[in-house]
């Protein structure tokens, strides 16, 4: 009897002395290269004069543009985009994995009824019988080297890198569609300025006609007259189909189809872009930029699911214990027999000897695998930075830009009244009005597209702070 549970009480001893030998194996821990640290700096290089008395960043930062269609708009994206729709089923389908590998560390539980019918010829004549034998049976890999336990941090930091990707995608998208919106009124200013400009050609087209059919004006100033009415006349389609598609790209952004504008959509678009509102530059450090980004929290979870999987892959080096234990009865020939009860209890220690360098090849890959996490981390703090900055520089430098067209736009609008009143009084030619009319008509629309980017700047600046997100 002691020769048979003799290995039940060696057994134990035998693992932990193959697990001291073993553990010798193991390969040492591998850091991420110090080339890929990160340090923010302490200041900002472009500091404009409002940021100090800025306001903080907030959730619904499109708000701050002060135009309800445009709210209207961000919330129908948020609420119906499909790229968004995407992110969340990729966080549903990281949330499942976590699930998984958090049951692989729980004792495992399964029922098994095995049945067997014979009706066979022996020495003692024909016999029949049947067996059938209920059984529980219970497994458990006991996490000793934390191999279970790595690979369930590394599903849970999946889990955070995909819900901040969807956050990330959801800032993207109210981002997208604040910029299509701003381009389609920007759009839609454009073509009003432009109809009113072709007005404006129509009379200067039917004065010179009339002074050439009295012989006060030659052909060559109707000529002129008629080449700039036709110029005019030709930036009307194009700008009307640039609204349209416009247009429709914003329906797309906010999950709806494609339709025609309201004949009245572009008077309107026109004068709430007059009227939307330049957001404060928004108040806030260097060292707060890595947690108000979505994109850096997760290329940072990334970096931790990559330690940990690296964590899991060093622990599959020792070996891999597994406890059974099963209780069942043996019903023979009839379910009313008196059964005999059957158990079984078990262990098995799994150690690997020799794979040919597999362990260790899978052990180099996630090394590798989380060097590549610790560099993508430092790229994307890098261009988060590279992209603060670049707005930053832009607040003051396009609202000078913006304060000399104004001013030019005035002096030129001086120019066209004095032109035409020479021409009228017969003091110049067609030409030098043609050439102020021109001028003043380029500075209108260089304005409406600097007005533009000044807000487009803003958007980018507001997006790379990371549009008030929180972990």
């Amino acid at each position: 009897m002691r020769s048979r549970r003799a290995p039940l009480f060696f057994a134990p001893a035998a693992a932990m002395l193959a697990a001291t030998l073993l553990a010798g194996c193991m390969p040492a821990q591998r850091a991420a290269p110090p080339e890929a640290a990160f340090a923010a700096p302490s200041q900002w290089l472009a500091q404009p004069v409002d940021a100090q008395h800025g306001d903080a960043l907030q959730p619904r930062w499109w708000q701050r543009f002060g135009d309800a269609e445009l709210n209207q708009a961000v919330e129908a994206a948020l609420a119906h985009n499909s790229q968004i729709g995407m992110a969340a089923a990729r966080v549903a389908a990281a949330q499942a994995q976590l699930d998984l590998a958090s049951a692989a560390s729980a004792p495992a539980l399964s029922a098994a009824v095995a049945g067997k019918g014979e009706h066979t010829l022996t020495a003692a004549g024909i016999t029949t019988s049947r067996v059938a034998q209920p059984q529980l049976q219970l497994s458990w890999e006991p996490d000793l080297w934390g191999r279970l336990r790595a690979q369930t941090q590394a599903a849970q930091a999946q889990v955070a890198a995909t819900q901040a990707e969807r956050d990330g995608v959801a800032l993207a998208v109210a981002a997208q569609t604040t910029q299509a919106y701003i381009g389609l009124l920007a759009l839609d200013a454009q073509l009003v300025q432009t109809r009113a400009t072709a007005d404006s050609r129509v009379q200067a087209l039917r004065l010179a006609q009339d002074k050439a059919r009295l012989g006060y004006a030659s052909q060559l100033q109707l000529t002129q007259a008629e080449a700039e009415y036709e110029s005019v006349q030709q930036a009307l389609p194009q700008l009307e189909l640039a609204v349209a598609r416009q247009h429709n790209a914003l329906r797309i952004l906010t999950g709806e189809l494609p339709s025609l504008p309201a004949p009245d959509a572009v008077a309107q678009g026109a004068a709430r872009f007059a009227a939307l509102q330049l957001p404060a530059v928004p108040a806030t450090l260097p060292s707060q930029l890595l947690r108000r980004r979505p994109d850096l929290a997760q290329a940072e979870q990334l970096l931790a699911a990559s330690d940990a999987s690296l964590a899991a892959r060093r622990a599959a080096f020792m070996p891999q214990v597994s406890l059974s234990a099963g209780l069942g009865g043996l019903y023979a020939n009839a379910l009313g027999y008196d059964p005999i009860k059957v158990w079984s209890l078990g262990g098995s220690v799994l150690a690997p000897l020799f794979d040919g360098g597999r362990l260790q090849a899978q052990y180099g890959a996630a090394a590798a695998q989380r060097d590549q996490a610790a560099f993508a981390y430092r790229g994307a703090a890098l261009a988060a930075f590279g992209e603060v900055e670049n707005a930053l520089l832009g607040v003051d430098r396009l609202a000078l830009q913006v304060q000399h067209a104004q001013q030019r736009r005035a002096i030129l609008a001086r120019s066209v009244e004095h032109a035409r009143d020479r021409y009228e009084a017969g003091y110049s030619p067609y030409l030098e009005q043609l050439d102020a009319q021109r001028s003043l008509y380029q500075t209108e629309i260089e304005l409406i597209r600097l007005r533009e980017t000044q807000l487009d700047n803003l958007l980018a600046l507001y997006k790379a702070l990371g549009g008030g997100w929180r972990a």
